[in-house]
């Protein structure tokens, strides 16, 4: 009646994965739809891949743009990340970030300047509700100061 077995999506490599090994270096840039591993060097721009995972020994120098990371390695330069971007306890980040969400360990080192892209909230044009607190202690602090 109930099974153990659950659906389990597991990043498994495909031919949608690419995959820079430990000893090689690269640069230049490079633009791609898939998943990206990073276990060498790239010094250059990194463009939409869907996500990327620097690993221990990964490091980046240059630009990267993508709509999530995982790093456990080294980057510095720009960091443009839509979604989440995860700081594993051996990161090491410097230069400029801009992030949806930011996970990060303990250990982690962030060294740069870092803005969230959903921290700016428009205006509100709705009408307040009279059973909102916060409207009714702005409104009573405003009266007492009058």
């Amino acid at each position: 009646m109930f099974s153990d077995k659950k659906d389990r999506k597991i990043m498994e490599p495909s031919a949608s994965q690419n995959r820079i090994n430990e000893g090689t270096k690269f640069t230049g840039d490079i633009v791609s739809d898939g998943f990206f591993r990073i276990d060498g060097t790239i010094e250059g721009t990194i463009s939409k891949p869907s996500k990327v995972v620097l690993g221990k020994s990964g490091v980046i120098k240059g630009k990267l743009t993508c709509e999530n990371a995982d790093i456990e390695g080294r980057f510095e330069g720009n960091l443009d990340v839509t979604g989440t971007l995860t700081l594993k306890s051996t990161a090491h980040i410097e230069g400029e970030v801009i992030v949806g969400k930011l996970a990060v360990e303990p250990g982690a080192t962030f060294n740069a300047s870092c803005s969230m892209q959903g921290s700016k909230k428009a205006p509100s044009t709705e009408k307040p509700s009279p059973y909102d607190r916060q409207q009714r202690l702005k409104k009573a602090s405003s009266e007492q100061a009058n």
